[in-house]
C-alpha cells in the first residue's frame, strides 16, 4: 500500500482499500461532468441526513462542515433535511435488489461519486455509474417541460432525486 492507499473501516465495509490513481475534483471521464461536489451536496441535505454519517476517516473532513445529518443515534430518514425537504430515496434493499450496488461501494452511487471524486478509478464501475448518471438527465427535461424556470417549489422530488445524481436543478 503507498500513501494514495485509502483504508476503510465504517459500519458498512471493514478492511476495504482503494488506491487514489486521480487528482481530487479532477481528471473526470469527459462525459461525467456533475455539477455539485459531495461536500455541496451533503451541506445541501441529502438522503435524509443518515448517509455516511459514519465515513469521516475516508473523506475530507470539511466535507461534513455543515452537512445536514441527522443527530447521533438516530437512524431515521427525515426528508426535512433534504433541501427540497421531500423523500427521493429508496431503501437500500431496493436499490440492492434492482442490482444497482456494486460490492465495492455497498452504500450506493453517492458513495461511488465521492470515491470517484477523491481520484479512485475502476474502469468498468467507473463506466457503469457514469451511464446511470447520464439517465438522470431525463429528470431535467421533465422540469423543463413542466415547470416555470426558476420555480423550486415544482417537481421538488424530482429536484431532490437530481440533487442525489450531482444535479444542480436550481439552475432550471
Amino acid at each position: 500500500m503507498t500513501d494514495k492507499t485509502v483504508i476503510v473501516n465504517d459500519k458498512m465495509q471493514s478492511g476495504y482499500h482503494y488506491e487514489l490513481a486521480a487528482r481530487a475534483g479532477k481528471d473526470f471521464d469527459p462525459e461525467f461532468r456533475p455539477e455539485l461536489t459531495p461536500k455541496q451536496m451533503l451541506k445541501m441535505g441529502i438522503f435524509g441526513g443518515v448517509y455516511m454519517r459514519d465515513c469521516g476517516k475516508e473523506f475530507p473532513k470539511d466535507w461534513f462542515a455543515g452537512a445536514r445529518f441527522q443527530k447521533a443515534g438516530s437512524c431515521e430518514h427525515d426528508p426535512e433535511l433534504n433541501y427540497f425537504g421531500v423523500n427521493a430515496s429508496q431503501p437500500l434493499a431496493v436499490w440492492r435488489k434492482k442490482g444497482w450496488i456494486h460490492p465495492a461501494d455497498p452504500r450506493g452511487w453517492f458513495q461511488w461519486y465521492c470515491r470517484y471524486y477523491l481520484g479512485r478509478r475502476m474502469s468498468e464501475e467507473d463506466a457503469r455509474q457514469i451511464k446511470r448518471w447520464k439517465t438522470m438527465r431525463r429528470h431535467i427535461a421533465q422540469i423543463k417541460k413542466n415547470c416555470v424556470s426558476g420555480d423550486l417549489a415544482c417537481r421538488r422530488v424530482q429536484r431532490q432525486a437530481l440533487l442525489h445524481w450531482a444535479y444542480d436543478s436550481r439552475k432550471i
